[in-house]
């Protein structure tokens, strides 16, 4: 039987950008608005996002050469291209790993009108969907000219579909951000609703976390990707490099 999943998949949260400490300060002095100059798209990493794209990338570095990534998708956003290339650059992808590959199905959730409020800015400014959103819950709710999970998943499916189409057999590389993650568990080990929101509330996705799947060939089926670790840290702490969590400038309204 044909395989149809990469033998090695991981999944990494881009590190700290600019808009991550805007929205937790923001969040800290209970504003309505988060303060960033630039398009969401365009909210470069941190000093310590640096630090944690090159850890996670000496930890890559550290494996074999023939289990390194190989291929590497990404993000259209600038902090999630940051990563990639500092990964790259520290060593941690394949002799013959080629340059990333946008994928524009990889960006972050869009909030539309709920772009860069805050909680409390979201219950002043637009009430309405405040509510609306306590009625359905995150996983349906569509902010006007934004998305829902479920906008994302829609995506996700079609950009697995092309990781399974052009990378099988390969260690393929995903970066990306928080709610991509999350979407992409859902979608892997085919979670339901309630599960994918217990994972999501147990915290957050650290920043320049991994989450790795293997494939694990199964007689007679069509096979799965196995979880073999999910928001693992241990290369950023190991490295010295501070450990990150804060909301996305684009999820800080959750």
């Amino acid at each position: 039987m044909q395989q149809r999943w990469p033998s090695r998949l991981w999944i990494v949260r881009h590190g700290e950008s600019a808009g991550n400490i805007a929205a937790d300060a923001a969040h800290g002095a209970r504003l309505a608005r988060i303060d960033i100059a630039e398009r969401d798209v365009d909210v470069p990493l941190s000093a310590r996002g640096e630090q944690q794209a090159d850890a996670v990338g000496r930890w890559f570095e550290d494996l074999p050469p023939a289990e390194r990534p190989d291929t590497v998708l990404t993000s259209p956003y600038l902090r999630a291209k940051q990563t990639a290339d500092r990964i790259r650059a520290a060593g941690g992808l394949a002799q013959d790993a080629q340059d990333a590959l946008v994928d524009e199905r990889l960006r972050e959730k869009e909030l539309g009108i709920l772009d860069r409020l805050t909680r409390i800015g979201v219950e002043e400014l637009h009430p309405e969907q405040a509510e609306m959103r306590r009625r359905l819950g995150k996983f349906y709710h569509r902010p006007p000219s934004g998305e829902s999970w479920c906008d994302v998943i829609l995506r996700l499916r079609s950009a697995l579909d092309t990781v399974s189409l052009h990378h099988a057999e390969r260690r393929v590389l995903i970066v990306a951000h928080q709610v991509v993650v999350l979407c992409l568990r859902y979608l892997i080990e085919e979670m339901s609703e309630a599960e994918i929101l217990a994972v999501d509330a147990a915290g957050d996705v650290a920043n320049c976390s991994v989450t790795e799947y293997a494939f694990r060939p199964v007689e007679g089926t069509t096979s799965k990707l196995s979880l073999e670790r999910y928001n693992f840290v241990a290369p950023v702490v190991e490295a010295g490099a501070p450990v990150t969590s804060e909301p996305d400038a684009e999820e800080a309204a959750r």
